[in-house]
């Protein structure tokens, strides 16, 4: 992968991550930082997961873009849930 291709999947994957903070439950107590690794961890394994399922083609594919949301939800729900919750005194 080049250059401007991984600038182009951190974008993607923050972006992502945004998308599956707004549709997960519970992710009120995550730093924003962690909900754009989630969504760069899940883009990454989107990407993966659809080229290995022959879902990818060699632009942009709206099922692996539906897999890496999925995931992202996935992701940020799991982060979300295992992260300390913030107390507020």
């Amino acid at each position: 992968m080049a250059i401007a291709g991984l600038a182009a999947a951190v974008v993607l994957g923050a972006v992502i991550g945004v998308l599956g903070r707004l549709l997960a439950p519970r992710r009120e107590s995550m730093p924003v930082w962690l909900t754009i690794g989630a969504g760069i961890v899940a883009a990454f394994a989107g990407t993966g997961l659809a080229q290995l399922f022959g879902l990818a083609g060699d632009g942009w594919s709206f099922w692996a873009t539906l897999l890496q949301v999925f995931l992202a939800v996935v992701g940020v729900f799991l982060v979300a849930a295992f992260w300390p919750k913030r107390t507020h005194s």
